[in-house]
């Protein structure tokens, strides 16, 4: 176990990582997390908490944590901790992540990923974007503090920075796809038929993935693989299959992020959206639109069903399926939307079964972002959108 994983955010992206990380290690790592709730509190608790249960081990050489964590107070209050080579990955940065209100950005959170830059030996981003947005918005920050301010931080941070794309696994999706898609997969990507499965040798990505920390491994001087073109993954829980697996997975027990708005729509989880479009043609069915996010302020959803009303209110035909994981607070325009677009919903809620999720997403004619800001953007930019979706229509922010 000569690699430690440590996260103190443990679903979504954040968990979907670990899994990989932890799957590809297999027996050369240990892994230890918090629950995905309540992020705030995590950010500021999650060190001392780690302090107390991560087993000790001389066979540590290695610290991989998410920037969720303050890696300098868990370097400090564990020595042991601090000796080792410390990775520390940002999901994303509370420098640049939108907030509703200015005065509503809290200092600390930003300040503890400076802090645990400062202390770590290497620093991945899942995007230039990311990376950028952090380090040139440090001097600008740093002239909250009211007198004394650091200088130069930026100078020492930036050496230790890297881009690595987020890894994704390929899931075989085939079974769910309607017809003239799997035929467009055929003709376009020259993906092949085998049995009731689809195999590709050439999608970008998926073997590099495998590099993520196998580097750091070699006692290499940079610690992590260069950044990978190829490699880039919500809805977040869980890992698909990869792509030459067929098996259809146990469906999963809701995840504690479960609310009131969707516990009534507990009677869509299990459905077949290949009944929509059986005995009609596909070009005379109603357009099929997918938003596949957070419900959340970020992802501007007020925007996203504003069209959708307007759509309405014009009388055209279309579908929508609204999907993604939900906190503890939801926009009210949610309720509002869904009692106004009506017939038109076909799925409106998370979907903890990964094959319902794809059934849905592969059944669609569109899928939409409206999202003020990405650091990465799983759900709308990753290329299995290629393989499940392909070919429909993206329609993104600039």
């Amino acid at each position: 176990m000569s690699i430690l994983l440590i996260e103190a955010f443990y679903g979504g992206s954040h968990k979907q990582l670990m899994d990989l990380l932890q799957e590809e290690l297999r027996e050369d790592c240990v892994l230890c997390t918090l629950p995905a709730k309540k992020w705030h509190w995590k950010a500021r608790t999650a060190a001392l908490h780690f302090m107390q249960t991560v087993p000790t081990s001389t066979d540590y050489r290695i610290l991989f944590a998410s920037s969720v964590l303050n890696l300098a107070e868990l370097a400090a209050l564990r020595p042991d901790l601090g000796k080792l080579k410390k990775i520390l990955y940002f999901h994303e940065n509370q420098l640049a992540y939108p907030v509703q209100k200015c005065q509503e950005r809290d200092f600390q959170y930003g300040y503890n990923q400076v802090l645990s830059c400062l202390v770590a030996d290497v620093v991945v981003f899942n995007s230039a974007f990311n990376m950028e947005s952090f380090l040139t918005s440090i001097g600008k920050f740093m002239k909250l503090i009211p007198d004394h301010r650091p200088k130069d931080l930026e100078k020492l941070i930036r050496p230790k920075c890297q881009v690595l794309y987020f890894p994704v696994r390929f899931p075989d999706v085939s079974r769910f796809m309607p017809e003239h898609k799997l035929a467009h997969l055929e003709k376009v990507i020259g993906v092949k038929r085998n049995g009731d499965v689809y195999q590709s040798e050439g999608l970008p990505g998926q073997q590099k993935s495998r590099a993520l920390m196998k580097n750091s491994n070699t006692h290499s001087e940079s610690g992590l693989c260069e950044a990978q073109p190829g490699l880039c993954t919500t809805q977040h829980e869980g890992l698909p299959a990869p792509l030459t697996a067929p098996a259809r997975p146990n469906k999963p027990e809701a995840p504690e992020s479960t609310n009131p708005c969707q516990e009534e729509d507990k009677q869509h989880l299990t459905f077949n959206l290949c009944n929509i479009s059986s005995g009609q043609d596909n070009q005379q069915r109603p357009l099929h639109i997918a938003w596949p996010h957070r419900w959340e302020h970020d992802k501007d959803p007020e925007t996203f069903f504003k069209v959708l009303l307007k759509l309405k209110e014009k009388d055209l035909p279309f579908h929508v399926s609204v999907l993604g994981e939900t906190f503890t607070e939801i926009p009210d325009i949610f309720a509002e939307a869904k009692k106004a677009l009506g017939s038109s919903v076909l799925h409106w809620g998370y979907l903890p079964s990964k094959d319902d999720y794809f059934q849905a997403l592969c059944m669609a004619d569109v899928v939409i972002s409206t999202a003020k800001h990405e650091f990465f953007g799983v759900a709308i930019t990753s290329p299995w959108w290629v393989v499940i979706i392909f070919p429909c229509t993206k329609a993104v922010p600039s």
